[in-house]
């Protein structure tokens, strides 16, 4: 496969891009590589590569201007951008401002919940929702609201009885 560029050489550094569901890829020589700067280590820092470019730029502005440094483990903005990694636990709390708004680009939220399979997931939910209607039916009872703990106690059998066939 020839460089993109100087269409003369072997491509030996090939870069993909996906922008949503367009994928675009650029293969070049060693040498139109270097003069582009993907070779070059300070021409791309390891959080823009894996954070997508402006990343490190983007935790810059949210320390205001200043450069952050972590209390604990003295870690910086310039560390991070560097090496693409936080420094010790006490840094997700200094540079919690700007990580939020990268996790919220990269993933669904800025929780971790893991995957669970389908089944065991409406069993947890139900087992939730079951501990809901609880807490309602105690507050109902105490209200002396029976109309309303009755309606509950039959929402809390059915969703038992939901439970008892997902398992």
């Amino acid at each position: 496969m020839l460089c993109c560029i100087c269409k003369e050489k072997e491509a030996t550094v090939h870069l993909t891009q996906i922008a949503g569901d367009k994928m675009q890829k650029v293969d070049l020589c060693e040498e139109c590589a270097k003069l582009k700067g993907v070779n070059d280590p300070t021409g791309f820092s390891l959080a823009d590569l894996l954070l997508g470019l402006g990343a490190s730029q983007e935790i810059e502005q949210a320390g205001g201007g200043t450069e952050l440094k972590c209390a604990k483990c003295g870690f910086t903005q310039s560390d991070f951008k560097k090496a693409g990694r936080l420094g010790c636990p006490e840094c997700y709390e200094t540079f919690a401002e700007a990580l939020e708004g990268l996790l919220k680009t990269m993933h669904k939220g800025t929780r971790h919940i893991g995957k669970a399979p389908a089944s065991l997931r409406q069993a947890r939910d139900l087992t939730e929702r079951i501990k809901i209607l609880q807490k309602r039916l105690t507050t109902a009872i105490e209200s002396e609201d029976f109309e309303e703990a009755a309606i509950l106690r039959d929402e809390i059998k059915q969703a038992n009885s939901r439970l008892s066939n997902a398992v």
